[in-house]
């Protein structure tokens, strides 16, 4: 007896009858096995649906073959004692590989009852292409659709995790893009799959670099972890293993050559990692990439005009006023000249030069914007002293402080030794601790403080002043951009102070933000790297 001669096996016997010659030789799987789930028959569409050849399958229970370890019990109860309408009725379901991949298959049961015991009947077809296909079209049309109906890009993100982790039955999709300012990944959306407890793997943020989504934006190319408790060198997709999920896959959302973030889904079972998931991902990722595109340059438009306006309220008020105070100030001592005494002469030069100054700094702050937008702000490095520099402009803005009885604290080194450029370093410090003055009424505290570890200088200026509201936040370092709450009170400004001041910091390889915050007031947080040379161009 060979298998060339007898293709289909019934264990112990052949079976030569030409029904059975007949499911020897049809390319759906066919499977018998008796009441307690031992494998009877096994053809070869079998042997290559899931891996093992009808030796290694005959005898052995089925459960412990190919079916999910989650149907397990399922099945034994059908097999116990199956209601007839259970029979001949078309199921789709889980099984399980060989290799242990997980797919879909469509299967049809059916029983009979021989002298030896029931025996059970399956008819088994691998539905992995079909149902995948019309998952791609169902996710593909659900992110067109979610797209095309956001009302902004933060709507836009959100609708797409959605469609993605709803159509492919995924319980988690997450969505990271990059936060400049902190240099970290942020997850702009998430879908959770109902009745998934993930507190412990749920994270807001992650560094460039690490887990799933800051390894695929780094390195612009799709990641796929086919077992999460495999990879030791993330504790994240040790979190992800220990809740239940085993695989995952992160694409890269990019546009114009650009990486804009990444796409990151999680599943709880095993699936074939074939290059047709990986482009459904990266065509759904390019889709968000040109669809972020396009509100950019919807949002650039929107900001052109916004900053028009408010580069025309710059020169209606900046300039206008202290021009109008120099003219009106010089006509009044030039026709009352003769009848002024020296005091006041000098009185109104003082108000005069004090004008002038302003529209100096203003002039200054305009050439260094322009120089930052083309690229030529200079920074010459040197060995430099910050704490040094810091005291000098605390010493320069002392009167002002002591004008508004504020109380000026300072705890840092006696000295902090970086390489930088003092006269940039000073510009930063006065813009700081100018706005401070500026934006903390009378009788108010400011706190200068100042660190250092192996590897940064981190330098705050807090105080206790009209503070920023959560909203104006992200547009703080907008050119020409003023916080309502300083629009409020009439409070002059020209909204360049903070974006020169993180070109200058970013220049030395630093990095400038604003601190959580409760009860009043402001803390900037610059870090500059220690004891190192930055990389000035």
């Amino acid at each position: 007896m060979t298998e060339t001669r007898t293709p289909l096996m019934w264990c112990g016997e052949e079976v030569l009858r030409h029904p059975m010659k007949v499911l020897a030789a049809v390319s759906t799987a066919y499977i018998a096995v008796d009441t307690d789930g031992r494998v009877l028959a096994w053809n070869r569409a079998a042997a290559d649906t899931f891996g093992y050849q009808w030796r290694e399958a005959c005898g052995r229970r089925v459960q412990d073959l190919i079916i999910v370890e989650q149907y397990r019990a399922r099945l034994e109860l059908f097999l116990a004692g199956s209601p007839a309408e259970a029979l001949r009725q078309h199921v789709t379901t889980r099984m399980r590989h060989r290799d242990g991949h997980e797919f879909p298959v469509e299967m049809t049961v059916t029983a009979t009852d021989d002298p030896g015991g029931r025996i059970y009947h399956a008819f088994l077809s691998d539905v992995t292409v079909a149902q995948r296909a019309s998952r791609f079209t169902a996710v593909e049309a659900a992110v067109s659709r979610g797209l095309a109906e956001a009302e902004s890009s933060a709507a836009a993100a959100q609708r797409l995790v959605e469609a993605v982790g709803v159509q492919m039955g995924w319980p988690v999709t997450e969505l990271w893009v990059p936060d400049e300012e902190r240099r970290v990944l942020t997850c702009a959306a998430r879908h959770l799959g109902p009745a998934w407890r993930l507190t412990q793997f749920v994270a807001d943020e992650v560094e460039t670099g690490r887990w799933l989504p800051g390894r695929v934006y780094q390195s612009g190319r799709p990641q796929w972890i086919p077992d999460l408790g495999a990879d030791t060198g993330s504790s994240r997709s040790r979190i992800a293993a220990e809740a239940g999920l085993r695989v995952a896959v992160g694409v890269p959302i990019s546009t114009g050559g650009q990486i804009l973030g990444a796409l990151c889904v999680y599943g709880d079972y095993a699936e074939d990692p074939e290059n047709t998931l990986i482009a459904l991902l990266g065509g759904v990722a390019a889709q968000l990439g040109q669809y972020l595109e396009r509100r950019r340059a919807e949002e650039l438009a929107i900001d052109l005009a916004r900053t028009k306006d408010e580069f025309l309220a710059l020169v209606t008020h900046e300039l206008r006023n202290p021009l109008a105070v120099i003219t009106s100030t010089a006509s009044f001592v030039d026709d009352e000249l003769d009848t002024l005494t020296e005091t006041e002469q000098r009185s109104y030069l003082s108000t005069i030069a004090g004008s002038a100054q302003r529209l100096s700094a203003i002039a200054d702050d305009l050439l260094d914007l322009a120089r930052l937008e083309s690229g030529h702000l200079t920074v010459e490095a040197v060995d430099t002293d910050l704490s040094a520099v810091i005291r000098a402009a605390i010493d320069a803005f002392r009167p002002q402080a002591t004008g508004k009885n504020l109380t000026v604290d300072t705890d840092m080194p006696e000295r902090l030794p970086l390489h930088g450029d003092p006269h940039r370093l000073r510009q930063v410090a006065d813009n700081l601790l100018s706005n401070a003055i500026k934006y903390t009424p009378a009788g108010g505290r400011i706190t200068i403080t100042a660190t250092v570890d192996a590897r940064h200088i981190t330098w705050t200026v807090a105080d206790t002043g009209i503070g920023i509201p959560e909203a104006d936040r992200p547009r703080l370092f907008r050119r020409f951009y003023r916080a309502s709450s300083a629009r409020a009170r009439h409070i002059p400004g020209t909204g360049l102070g903070l974006v020169i001041t993180r070109a200058i910091v970013e220049r030395h390889d630093g990095s400038i933000g604003l601190a959580a915050h409760s009860g009043p007031g402001t803390t900037f947080v610059v870090r500059l790297p220690a004891n190192e040379q930055s990389r000035f161009q």
